[in-house]
């Protein structure tokens, strides 16, 4: 006779219906359905009820989930410091310009202008995005003699232009890819070769 599965505890629901809801939070917004979500999530709708107080509490940790790091800094650690400054800084943009861009298109789901104020203050978000600026400091620390800013400089400067080229409204609809926003950053626009002062 086979085994039934053990029953999730509390937190594991807690977490399937996170990551159930996003993806309709996408697709929905802000209109997504108890019902759709239970659905998605494969249990019966009382089950939400359960684990949350009502969909908006829900609605309310997915968001905050997304912007939790998450794999981004599992992502940024396996980037090899040996590679050439240049490639380092172009795997470091696509990681965190695809983060961006999951966190814009959530945000225009759900009708917000930017995260709640009590998301970007949770321990976890905050403790998170530390240790990412951490380790995107680190890629860039072995070629501090190489730089005219301090790293702290070019990594603000960086995720300044990151975030701006990402942002569909900010870009007009023409959004930086990473070299562009690398070369940019390392290079400016402007040809510094002989030929060019002729």
């Amino acid at each position: 006779m086979a085994r039934r599965a053990a029953p999730m505890s509390p937190e594991e629901r807690r977490e399937a219906l996170i990551r159930a809801t996003r993806p309709l939070l996408y697709e929905h917004g802000l209109r997504v359905t108890t019902r759709l979500i239970a659905e998605a999530a494969g249990v019966a709708e009382g089950t939400i009820f359960r684990v949350f107080a009502s969909k908006d509490e829900l609605v309310d940790a997915t968001v905050a989930r997304a912007f939790e790091v998450g794999d981004v800094l599992t992502r940024l650690e396996e980037i090899d410091i040996d590679l050439p400054l240049r490639e380092r800084m172009v795997a470091m943009t696509t990681i965190l310009q695809q983060r961006f861009l999951a966190i814009f298109r959530l945000m225009s789901a759900i009708g917000a202008v930017g995260p709640p104020a009590h998301v970007m203050e949770h321990p976890d978000v905050a403790a998170g995005m530390e240790a990412a600026r951490k380790r995107q400091l680190a890629l860039l620390e072995p070629d501090r003699d190489r730089l005219t800013m301090p790293p702290e400089r070019v990594l603000h400067a960086w995720r300044v232009l990151t975030f701006a080229g990402s942002h569909a409204e900010i870009a007009e609809g023409d959004l930086l890819t990473p070299t562009e926003i690398v070369d940019i950053v390392l290079n400016g626009v402007v040809d510094t070769t002989e030929s060019s002062r002729d």
